[in-house]
């Protein structure tokens, strides 16, 4: 069963939009903190590390994937917000405290909600586009 699940998910990956795979990265991060608090609780120190480098190994990946040509100081101050979060969970996971993974946690919650709602506004913005530029191109042919 395991591996139909992995093949699935290899096809969704294989076959999403730019957008897509951005709010799995989120979704994923979101989830290795989620996983992270519980082991801290337990005093599970292995999967604490695992699961907070693997939430920082998506922080990383955010970073280098801004696009610094066509927003630079936005790109910036993400650098900035992003390379905070790696710190933070440098420190939960050094002392085993949940707080910085909270923090960090409540931070990537709101961008995964910021990033969806600016998606939604692209893509519509992108359907009127498309419907004036239909729209011209049937009135030139008149």
């Amino acid at each position: 069963m395991n591996q139909y699940v992995k093949q699935y998910q290899k096809s969704n990956i294989e076959t999403a939009s730019r957008e897509q795979i951005l709010i799995m990265l989120y979704d994923g991060a979101i989830q290795f903190l989620n996983k992270a608090k519980v082991a801290i609780s337990n005093k599970d120190f292995e999967s604490v590390n695992n699961n907070l480098q693997g939430a920082q190994n998506i922080i990383q990946e955010f970073i280098n994937s801004l696009d610094r040509e066509v927003a630079p100081q936005l790109a910036d101050n993400l650098t900035s917000l992003y390379e905070y979060f790696i710190r933070r969970l440098i420190q939960a996971n050094m002392k085993s405290e949940i707080e910085p993974v909270e923090e960090v946690l409540g931070y990537l919650k709101n961008l995964k909600a910021t990033w969806e709602k600016a998606i939604v506004l692209a893509q519509k913005e992108q359907m009127e586009q498309s419907r004036v530029d239909y729209y011209d191109d049937e009135n030139e042919d008149e």
